[in-house]
């Protein structure tokens, strides 16, 4: 706020008045009228008046050095004939910025001129500015979990730092704002109708503005909800995101309601994010996620910054970590930000929750056709509180025998997954918490019949298992400054069987990330970080050398090599990006990540940056983004393996370009369209060191119906192409991962008396394979070479189309809440055709057809 000083002004005025005859110009000859002996008439002088204001900005210079209180620099302004000042002169410098603001402001001054018998004349004056510190600003939306609808008339009361407090309520977009409060601590509490309140601090220097989302819980007994809407329904979320800002460039937000709901995939959050755009459908039975045409090695995987093999069980029916356990995914399929390297797909990184601490015990069981998950949770005082969870799978108990009916072979597949977790509160935004985790799968094929194949006479085995266990430490010094730590160690055991040939792997993994963000200023946020992996390893495998692009494959044919080794792959890292907020509604990420691999002894660097820019300030939002980065990926040690691989490679490289729009459509549409493309060189090719190259271009759209407790759904289309080549004399080929059209259709709604119904709809084009050719006889290994169509990956199996179908029942006995489920996956009996099979010489072919139907029958219980 800037004031004048009205009274020292007029004061000035009149003295400085009485001496404008003594600088004006002489007057002319005296006119008729004068007094009588030759006396002067007396002159009539009045000064200056403001005519337009000019006020003053407060410096930023005051704000950074701290200045507090009222500040006034006295000028004294020369006053032209014409009103305007012709010059300012600061009396008495105050520094900090003050003078120059004053000047500045004053040089915009418009008088009415002082006059001298009606004669405007020049003038001089004394003139004041009263500098005060701009008040904080505190401005949000208030929402509701799960479905971030939008609070209306929610109560907002902000006691500033003087202990003054404002009351104000939020509008019908739950949007609210207060002005004017004093600088320092602010204190915010929000209530609403049915909710519980909300409280937070924020430290806020003069003229800064905390911008906050809050979202509140349904209160511990909230009124029975309206008869549309089936009982259960306010669910804590779960956050699946892909390229997240401000530091990456898109967020996409799955509420656990949803996920729960979502036909096919029987309430696994994880298995969710197939059904998000830009996400190919994975290899039949596959546990992995193929992102923008990349291969699903190429995708990272993480819980809460550490690395983990997988994360879905075998046939990827459901995750290695239960939805109930979650607390958010971000997923990002390309343009990640800085804190992530060494890969140049997607990654996921699922966070997971902290135990319930209301002093109650809280627990949930659930069981259907396919596995059973039991958890556990509580307070036990002083801050402490603990989680236990875990999962089996019993397939086995009722396919096994099916299948060694139906084909004279034995099977017995299942996993199971573990979690317990102890967390202690060090203080508001303070905690420490230890979390174990592990999974293990293990399927075993055999059998006297396994098509006469003496290579497979030892039958098929797969196992796959890790564990780890995790510190992560939290610290939010002040609203300004926060401390994020996670180490973890950890086992993985790898162990392929076909026939005589095996493949035993394992490795001891430590990882320890760590960032420090701090705002430096109220427009930019730096964010400083180290990520360390070391992982020493034994492997021992007995397998047939992978053979050099367009030589014949005979794959477990070929006369097999062994191959013992110990070693360690250490590979640190150090990022550091800025969130910048140069404008209301802009944000600009640049970012740099430089990567060292050990094996190779090679630095790699990373520049990246990100923007969004909203092009509205209120609702409908109509946001642009974009990006643009490098990502290094390391060989594979076994690509670096003498006997194996070979020695002397580089690291993979990729270039990310992305560039959309996001546009709300009324309170509950969203539709947004994203173009992106990846260059991709320096790609590793067997025996031919770093000679491919590549590239993926595509777009994705998703229309979206979200902020309705009674129905959701969307609609996800991916046109997309992804083409790779062994050296740069050869010609584009289809990789043997892209999928052309990938369409996702899901619509999910409430129906009175506690029922909900739902169907998802998906169509993608069929996968990529090689055709295979009569085939030639080899004596020496009693078996037929096929000829391999060239290119490879050259032909495309019929499009994939599955409609799946979901009703849920809910009964609300307090304590106790009791879900009854039918989950159908393939309801029209479509079999589609997953791969092709030849006979002893490759002379006839028979489709490998996908499951039939898969119906999942479930009861679930929560306290």
């Amino acid at each position: 706020m800037i004031e004048h000083a009205p009274l020292l002004r007029r004061a000035w005025v009149a003295m400085l008045a009485v001496g404008l005859s003594l600088v004006a110009s002489r007057a002319p000859a005296q006119p008729s009228g004068a007094q009588p002996g030759g006396a002067a008439a007396k002159p009539v002088v009045v000064p200056p008046r403001l005519k337009t204001d000019s006020p003053a900005r407060y410096p930023e210079r005051a704000l950074r050095d701290g200045v507090r209180g009222k500040v006034t620099v006295d000028l004294v302004l020369e006053i032209g004939a014409d009103g305007a000042v012709k010059n300012a002169t600061i009396d008495a410098p105050v520094g900090h910025g003050f003078d120059e603001a004053a000047a500045s402001a004053a040089s915009s001054l418009l008088f009415e001129p002082a006059t001298r018998n009606g004669t405007p004349v020049a003038a001089m004056i004394r003139f004041a500015y009263t500098f005060e510190a701009p008040g904080a600003r505190v401005s949000g939306r208030v929402t509701r979990q799960p479905n971030e609808a939008p609070i209306a008339g929610a109560t907002v009361i902000v006691r500033a730092a003087d202990g003054a407090e404002r009351t104000t309520t939020t509008d019908a977009e739950g949007r609210f704002r207060v002005d004017g409060l004093a600088p320092g601590k602010i204190h915010v509490r929000v209530e609403a109708r049915g909710r519980k309140a909300e409280e937070l601090d924020e430290d806020l220097g003069p003229g800064e503005e905390a911008e906050l989302v809050l979202r509140l819980e349904s209160a511990e007994q909230p009124p029975p909800p309206p008869p549309s809407l089936p009982p259960g329904e306010e669910i804590e979320e779960v956050r699946v995101r892909g390229e997240r800002p401000p530091r990456e460039v898109t967020k996409r937000t799955i509420s656990r309601d949803e996920i729960a709901l979502i036909p096919g995939t029987n309430g696994d959050a994880l298995r969710s994010l197939q059904n998000l755009p830009g996400v190919a459908r994975p290899p039949p039975f596959g546990g992995a996620l193929v992102v923008r045409g990349a291969a699903p090695q190429d995708t990272q995987y993480f819980v809460d910054g550490t690395n983990v093999p997988l994360v879905y069980h075998f046939g990827g029916l459901s995750s290695v970590l239960p939805t109930e356990v979650l607390d958010r995914i971000d997923f990002y399929p390309g343009n990640f930000g800085a804190q992530y390297g060494r890969g140049m797909g997607g990654v996921v990184d699922v966070g997971v929750r902290g135990p319930k601490a209301d002093g109650k015990i809280h627990g949930m069981a659930q069981v259907d056709f396919i596995d059973a998950r039991v958890l556990a949770e509580r307070s036990i005082g002083k801050g402490w509180s603990f989680l236990v969870a875990g999962r089996r799978s019993y397939f086995d108990l009722w396919l096994g025998p099916i299948l060694e009916q139906a084909g004279g072979v034995s099977t017995a597949p299942r996993y199971y997954d573990y979690q317990v977790m102890l967390k202690k509160e060090l203080g508001p935004d303070h905690e420490l918490r230890l979390f174990l985790f592990g999974s293990d799968d293990r399927v075993e094929i055999f059998g006297a019949d396994l098509g006469g194949d003496f290579v497979l006479g030892g039958g098929i085995r797969a196992l796959t298992a890790f564990w780890r266990l995790q510190a992560r430490y939290h610290y939010k010094i002040d609203s300004k400054t926060r401390i994020t730590a996670v180490a973890a160690y950890g086992g993985d055991h790898l162990n392929f069987g076909f026939g005589s040939n095996y493949l035993d792997l394992t490795t001891s993994p430590l990882s320890a990330r760590a960032e420090v963000s701090h705002r430096v200023v109220r427009p930019a946020t730096v964010n400083l970080g180290v990520d360390l992996l070391y992982t020493p390893y034994d492997v021992s495998i007995r397998f047939p050398r992978p053979s050099r692009p367009g030589q014949p494959d005979g794959g477990l044919n070929d006369p097999p090599l062994t191959q013992k080794v110990s070693d360690a792959v250490f590979m640190p890292a150090a990022y550091a990006d800025a969130e910048l907020v140069p404008f209301k509604g802009t944000r600009i990420v640049p970012g740099v990540r430089a990567d060292y691999t050990q094996q190779i002894e090679n630095w790699d660097i990373s520049p990246r940056v990100v923007f969004r820019q909203d092009l509205t300030s209120t609702s409908p939002r109509t946001t642009v983004k974009g990006g643009v980065g490098m990502y290094y990926q390391p060989p594979d040690p076994s690509e670096l393996d003498p006997v194996f691989g070979q020695p002397g490679l580089k690291t993979n490289r990729a270039v990310h370009y992305a560039l959309g729009m996001e546009q709300q459509v009324g309170s509950n549409v969203e539709v947004s369209v994203e173009g992106f493309y990846k260059s991709l060189d320096r790609l590793v090719v067997q025996d031919s060191k770093n000679s491919g190259d590549g590239r993926v271009f595509g777009a994705e759209w998703l229309l979206r119906w979200q902020n309705d407790p009674k129905l959701f759904g969307w609609i996800a289309y991916t046109l997309m192409r992804s083409e790779r080549r062994d050296s740069p004399d050869e010609l584009l080929r289809l990789y043997e991962y892209d999928q052309t059209h990938i369409l996702t259709a899901i619509l999910s709604r409430a129906l009175p008396d506690g029922w909900r119904v739902g169907g998802r709809f998906r169509l993608v084009s069929g996968n990529l394979y090689t055709p295979q050719g009569y085939g030639a006889l080899d004596v020496d290994r009693a078996t037929y070479q096929p000829v391999s169509a060239v290119p490879p990956f050259g032909a495309r199996l019929g499009a994939f189309h599955q409609l799946d179908f979901r009703i849920d029942k809910t009964l609300d006995a307090k304590p106790l809440k009791l879900t009854a489920y039918l989950d159908i996956q393939n309801v029209y009996f479509h079999r589609a055709t997953e791969g092709t099979s030849y006979n002893f010489n490759y002379t006839r072919t028979q489709p490998v057809l996908g499951l039939p139907i898969l119906p999942i029958l479930g009861l679930r219980g929560d306290l």
